[in-house]
């Protein structure tokens, strides 16, 4: 059974999940509960809760592209955590997600009741159910038809609420923003952290990273253009409904952004954005089905929970089974649990996710493994990951204390859910070993997690492994610390070679020299390529070499530090033209020098050379 997912979402398809997942309950419900507590001032604090969803928001995108791997969230955090805070931040985010999508889904019900007055609370259930089944079945169908459906109803409700700021501005009275601001400021934060729930979607799109073409430039363009976008229709919507409501009606309607169209453009524009409405916790419904699937997912792929959470459908590539049990548990939550606390729990844990990603972010930056290469790099390291823990951690301790009980309740769960099922099964290495290893001078790590982000790497780039990079996975590598001559070093290599090509080791010391005599095999200024041919049919091999203090070549003023040693059979004279474009391309790698230069070890060496940038046939 296949366990790779297809890469078929683009930009448009990765905006729209990202905004649809935040377009919903967060400004179609949201606004009377926060203007409750703020006033006019709840414009200020939509705009507070983006600037503190800020540095989360450049953390995951620098930990997208370093690791675009399904899962998302829980695979950064596992990676640099380990897996017991893997454990927790994988069920945190299924949990929290899972919380969202059934909150959404019941909102629809909210619209539909404006639409349709006196349908029950039962109905309104039922309504729910049914949608849910239906986007259980179009994520088990394909992500593409999945991204493809959100990207038409994100594009309509955006067209909408940008309809909304326009025509609603000219009705707007100045003498309701007045007062701007709560007497007491603390007032303005709390509120902020209560609407904070508002931007947890905008992160969601992680979660998917492995489908996604183009990771590195798609992810981090998509988050930063919806996070402006999506910031800026939430603090234009709700500056525009504040002045459009009497605060009496403000605060008396479920559904303010409808109530305000209706001042504007009479029932027409009350039946048009209360369909907005319902598209919004659709497209967040929707959104949060197809990114909360993944964790448990991520979590079977790393034995975490059972493995056939894993499997991927043959004929439609997405993982079924973790689709269909996600659907199950909304649907449960739908039917049986009230949802007002679960909400508060929801957005608790993703508080608590987002300053996890920012601990990822310093972790793996700090651990110095060399295989950690985000294609984008959060700004203002550290000074943005620290602001982005401690700023949601104060926000986390305005929920009150039954929403914290019952969070602490379930990482308790979680955490005996690892001793108990996952810790038999689990052996992996995080950046926090790599840490470990750099403080105490000892030698902790197996290179397993360097190993895995060299693979997601070569996934990310779309890297199809050549001759070449298979040469280079078996090659013998030497790491010499001391100046040799190249005499001395000659010989070395011809001992290495005379056991992988069955050839008499003075035969091929002879064969290095007369090449070296015939003219110098350095091609750059610390840079050599010793190649030779040598007797026989259908050999080739490679000695990778590097000397800390240089290798005194004859005639050259600078050492040599790196070396790529040639020996093939004249039958092979094709891929040796081809592996000598190889090391050059390797050598133009700016990287390249610095990665080689840095290694620890062999198979740090080894990386540097199968990650440096080149043409592949």
């Amino acid at each position: 059974m296949t366990t790779s997912l297809k890469k078929e979402l683009g930009f448009l398809g990765v905006f729209s999940i990202a905004s649809g997942a935040m377009i919903s309950s967060g400004l179609f419900v949201l606004p009377s509960l926060a203007y409750a507590k703020a006033g006019a001032g709840v414009v200020f604090a939509y705009i507070l809760a983006g600037i503190f969803v800020l540095p989360a928001m450049l953390s995951k995108a620098e930990l997208s592209t370093a690791m675009p791997k399904a899962g998302g969230t829980y695979f950064f955090i596992d990676r640099s955590l380990g897996p017991p805070m893997g454990t927790l931040g994988g069920l945190s985010n299924w949990f929290s997600l899972s919380l969202k999508s059934a909150f959404a889904l019941i909102g629809l019900g909210v619209f539909f009741e404006l639409l349709m007055p006196g349908i029950s609370y039962s109905q309104v259930k039922i309504i729910a159910s049914v949608f849910l089944f239906f986007f259980i079945f179009l994520n088990i169908v394909g992500v593409k038809e999945t991204g493809r459906a959100q990207v038409w109803m994100v594009l309509i409700l955006l067209g909408l609420l940008i309809f909304y700021c326009i025509g609603g501005l000219a009705k707007i009275k100045v003498e309701r923003y007045s007062p701007l601001l709560p007497e007491n400021i603390g007032v303005l934060f709390s509120t902020a952290g209560f609407v904070f729930i508002s931007y947890g979607g905008l992160t969601q799109i992680a979660s998917v990273a492995e489908e996604v073409k183009n990771p590195g430039k798609t992810l981090p363009l998509a988050m930063i253009t919806s996070w402006l976008v999506v910031g800026l229709l939430y603090a234009g919507v709700v500056f525009v409904t504040v002045g459009l409501l009497e605060p009496k009606v403000f605060l008396s309607s479920h559904t303010p952004i409808s109530s305000g169209a209706k001042v504007f453009a009479g029932m027409p524009g009350l039946v048009l954005l209360s369909l907005g409405g319902i598209l919004a916790f659709i497209s967040t419904a929707n959104a949060g089905i197809l990114s909360a699937s993944r964790s448990p997912m991520a979590m079977a792929r790393d034995n975490l929970v059972p493995p056939f959470f894993s499997r991927i459908n043959p004929k439609f590539g997405t993982p079924h089974y973790s689709i269909i049990f996600t659907g199950l548990f909304i649907l449960m939550v739908i039917v049986f649990l009230d949802l007002e606390h679960l909400v508060e729990v929801a957005s608790a844990l993703m508080i608590l996710l987002f300053v996890l990603e920012n601990v990822a972010v310093i972790v793996m930056r700090e651990s110095k493994i060399p295989n950690y290469r985000p294609l984008f790099k959060s700004p203002f390291y550290p000074w943005i990951q620290i602001l982005g823990i401690i700023g949601p951690l104060f926000l986390l301790f305005k929920f009150g204390f039954l929403p914290l009980l019952i969070t602490t309740i379930f990482l308790l769960g979680g955490l005996a859910w690892y001793g108990i099922y996952a810790r038999p099964r689990v052996s992996r290495e995080s950046g926090l070993t790599y840490i470990v290893q750099r403080l105490l001078s000892r030698h902790l790590s197996r290179g397993i997690l360097r190993k895995e982000l060299r693979e997601i790497i070569r996934e990310r780039d779309a890297t199809i492994e050549d001759r070449f990079d298979k040469l280079s996975h078996e090659c013998p590598i030497l790491d010499l610390e001391k100046s040799i001559s190249l005499d001395d070093f000659f010989r070395k290599v011809s001992e290495i070679l005379s056991k992988r090509i069955n050839l008499d080791k003075d035969v091929i010391y002879k064969l290095l020299w007369e090449r070296e005599r015939e003219s110098s095999t350095v091609i750059i200024p610390g840079l050599a390529i010793p190649h030779i041919v040598v007797p026989g049919e259908k050999k080739f091999e490679m000695v990778l070499a590097r000397c800390r203090e240089g290798i005194r070549f004859e005639g050259e003023v600078t050492p040599v530090y790196t070396v790529f040693v040639l020996a093939g059979t004249r039958d092979e004279r094709n891929f040796h033209l081809k592996a000598l474009a190889a090391i050059a391309q390797i050598a133009q790698d700016k990287e390249f020098e610095k990665k080689w230069n840095e290694a620890k070890n062999v198979d740090e060496l080894r990386d540097a050379v199968l990650l440096a940038e080149r043409r592949r046939e």
